[in-house]
């Protein structure tokens, strides 16, 4: 009897398969019943009904170890398939396990309540001081939420707006011009999901980053789509990007109204958004602080003394 087994997409192949397919072929070896060929997220098994039933079981509790912590060993597997519980570094405030079964949490209290809060409304706003985890931690619950399935997509966007700098001295065509300002987006990204499998996830559109300006038009369903520097976006912008939430789809707007980049006469449109939203059900503004700070020490006390202006 030959059966093909599909793998879910939302598995790192190279993580799962090991460095020269070690950890499928320590899975064949505790099934020496049954013949196994793998490729990328199919693995063809052959052998008798019993022992195909017996490999599939075994396959599927490695793979959901996999996806659940980003790694898998071959002490992960023998314990798995002699049903002890591998380590994982459990703690009440965990969001996921990133790159090599690292762990990403909610430190903070305010990190933890837009934890809280997104699983409570479909709209969050994130404001507060540089580094105190509001973009990082919106990126992982994206993730997770992408991971267990809950949403088919994760948009990332941030306004192209110039620090002092101006887009057009920037060498390269727009993506080029374009992606200094994403940066920050990827890093958080390459934090949380293996190289090979992010790049995949991108060339297929499951995970997409674009200046604000590309989001008009579009209609954002089944997606967490988050918005970052939202306070050098203007009144219109944010309306604009508000009004693209569709169905099954949940929005994160982050940002810090001390580093505003907009020319002194104009309003920010987070500014105006969180005055207009206060109360609103089914949205949440969640404002972090100093204590929130989880770069170095020094950055709190940096933004501290500007504070005092």
């Amino acid at each position: 009897m030959e059966t093909i087994i599909n793998l879910l997409d939302s598995l790192d192949t190279p993580t799962f398969y090991g460095v020269n397919n070690q950890n499928i072929l320590c899975l064949k070896n505790q099934h020496p019943d049954v013949r196994v060929v793998a490729r990328g997220y199919q693995v063809k098994v052959s052998g008798s009904e019993t022992a195909i039933a017996h490999f599939e079981q075994s396959l599927h509790s490695c793979e959901q170890f996999c996806i659940r912590n980003n790694r898998l060993t071959e002490q992960d597997i023998l314990m798995l398939l002699h049903g002890d519980k591998p380590h994982e570094q459990a703690t009440d405030n965990l969001i996921l396990y990133g790159v090599n079964g690292k762990s990403i949490y909610a430190r903070s209290t305010n990190q933890q309540a837009l934890v809280k809060a997104y699983e409570e409304n479909d709209l969050l706003f994130a404001v507060g001081p540089a580094g105190s985890g509001k973009t990082y931690t919106a990126i992982a619950l994206a993730v997770k939420a992408l991971k267990q399935r809950e949403v088919k997509r994760i948009i990332l966007s941030r306004p192209a707006v110039e620090a002092g700098e101006k887009l057009g001295f920037l060498p390269g065509d727009m993506k080029e011009k374009i992606d200094p300002y994403l940066q920050p987006l990827y890093d958080a990204l390459q934090d949380m999901i293996p190289a090979a499998k992010l790049t995949e996830y991108m060339e297929k559109g499951t995970i997409q980053i674009a200046p604000l300006a590309f989001m008009r038009g579009r209609t954002l369903s089944e997606a967490v789509v988050i918005l970052d520097e939202a306070q050098n976006t203007t009144a219109l912008q944010l309306k604009m990007f508000l009004t693209r939430l569709g169905l099954g789809g949940k929005m994160i707007v982050t940002g810090d109204m001390t580093q505003i980049d907009l020319p002194a006469t104009q309003k920010s449109g987070l500014r105006d958004a969180l005055e207009r939203f206060k109360g609103i059900k089914g949205i949440k503004i969640i404002e972090f602080n100093e204590k929130d700070i989880v770069r170095h020490p020094l950055v709190k006390r940096i933004v501290a003394a500007y504070a005092k202006e």
